[in-house]
């Protein structure tokens, strides 16, 4: 199976970034205690902390599920902070539902990895 990468895009409402950011501490938690086949979970911030990007590495699409089950009660509350959008990498499975207003999918077409860093 593929790995599935993910970049989440949010620009945060005003007065909302201390809710954000300790609704993120919370994923972040998730995703150290509770997911077994997330590989990365990283999250970035613009100079004035207006926008955020969340990038995340997925060792198959199984792997990718069973994360948003774990974070999926604090999608609604990030929802309420910020405007979220993105994209999914990988190769589409039936299992990836991400309807309308969900991200975009991009599917692999070339790809180079050097042997250095592990990857397989």
């Amino acid at each position: 199976m593929d790995e599935i990468k993910g970049i989440a895009r949010a620009r945060i409402r005003p007065g909302k970034l201390d809710e954000y950011k300790r609704l993120c501490e919370q994923a972040m938690e998730i995703v150290r205690t509770q997911d077994r086949g997330t590989l990365q979970y990283e999250i970035f911030f613009n100079d004035d902390e207006s926008e955020a990007i969340v990038f995340e590495r997925y060792r198959d699409i199984d792997a990718a599920m069973e994360h948003f089950a774990n974070i999926g009660h604090l999608m609604q509350p990030l929802m309420a902070t910020a405007d979220v959008g993105g994209e999914v990498l990988g190769t589409p499975s039936p299992k990836m539902q991400l309807g309308s207003g969900g991200p975009n999918l991009y599917t692999p077409w070339q790809a180079f990895q050097h042997p250095a860093s592990g990857a397989k």
